[in-house]
């Protein structure tokens, strides 16, 4: 177990805020005020105080007042959605106490049945114990009743042919794919361009990001299907996300980005300066207090 701050002296730092889908037309009767520093984004939930890409993960960072949560999907063996970053079990789950004869433990390989047996959280701490693989379903129900907005990566697609159309599927199903939610809550991105791209066909209205870092060369053939260039904290330069905000993406507007992964003070500062449009972090309470927050105003 890895040391960690407190999950009370985290929360205890935090307010609420207000923030706006980054790349988007803003709904009808609300204008932006300008931004002045970058969207932070929990990465995985609050993944440093609570275990990643669990629903605990998510509440503990709606009780920080963040509102913007990247997460991670895959596909079960019997076509379930479920939210995990790996593509095997064995890291985040008790896979290997619960089915020891099913290595490597392949999410595509079990049910969502048998996915929903499996502890989550105590790998992270015993006081985490009982967490499950959520479902994206029962992720997007938390999300809203926390009033939420999501990152959504769809993980190593070439793994599951069509997860697009099935993410799709369940966003419209759980009302994600109205006006609202498309135009102010939702991004969906992956690190696979022809997964990026084939969202962007089947739904042209979503905004969309490609995950890595292109080469400068390459960024209008990326603008043709990504509203953002989301990029490695480690390759990040000033030139670069120049060069991206000087293109405009598939909805008319100019390419934004958003960095991972930055958990640092001096880091996110650092970012912060270099223009970046979003943070994504696994410590969004020492991110926010660092960058500060934007709001959304009334239109006048």
């Amino acid at each position: 177990m890895h040391a960690r701050p407190s999950v009370a002296t985290a929360a205890a730092l935090l307010g609420a805020t207000a923030l706006l889908l980054p790349g988007t037309a803003p709904a009808a009767g609300y204008a932006p005020a300008r931004q002045s520093s970058p969207l932070v984004i929990a990465h995985r939930g609050a993944s440093a105080y609570a275990p990643e890409n669990t629903l605990a993960a998510v509440n503990l960072a709606a009780r920080m007042g963040i509102e913007w949560v990247e997460n991670d999907v895959q596909r079960t063996r019997d076509g379930e959605l479920v939210v995990i970053h790996d593509d095997s079990l064995r890291r985040t789950t008790d896979v290997e106490r619960v089915f020891p004869d099913r290595a490597p433990w392949h999410v595509k390989d079990f049910t969502a049945a048998e996915i929903a047996r499996l502890d989550a959280g105590s790998w992270y701490d015993a006081r985490w114990a009982g967490e499950r693989v959520p479902t994206l379903k029962q992720y997007l129900e938390a999300m809203e009743a926390n009033g939420q907005k999501l990152l959504l990566e769809i993980k190593g697609p070439e793994l599951y042919p069509g997860i697009e159309r099935d993410i799709l599927r369940v966003l419209g199903s759980e009302g994600w794919l109205d006006p609202v939610h498309v135009e102010r809550k939702l991004v969906v991105q992956s690190f696979g361009a022809d997964s990026v791209r084939a969202v962007h066909e089947q739904r042209p209205d979503v905004t969309t990001g490609f995950l890595g870092t292109p080469a400068v060369a390459d960024l209008p053939s990326c603008a043709a299907f990504a509203d953002q260039i989301n990029p490695d904290v480690t390759t990040l330069t000033a030139d670069f996300v120049a060069a991206v905000h000087r293109l405009e993406g598939p909805h008319g507007k100019p390419l934004q980005v958003s960095t991972w992964t930055v958990d640092g003070a001096a880091e996110a500062a650092r970012v912060r300066d270099l223009g970046v449009d979003g943070i994504i972090t696994n410590t969004p309470d020492v991110v926010r207090d660092t960058v500060g927050a934007d709001e959304v105003s009334p239109a006048t």
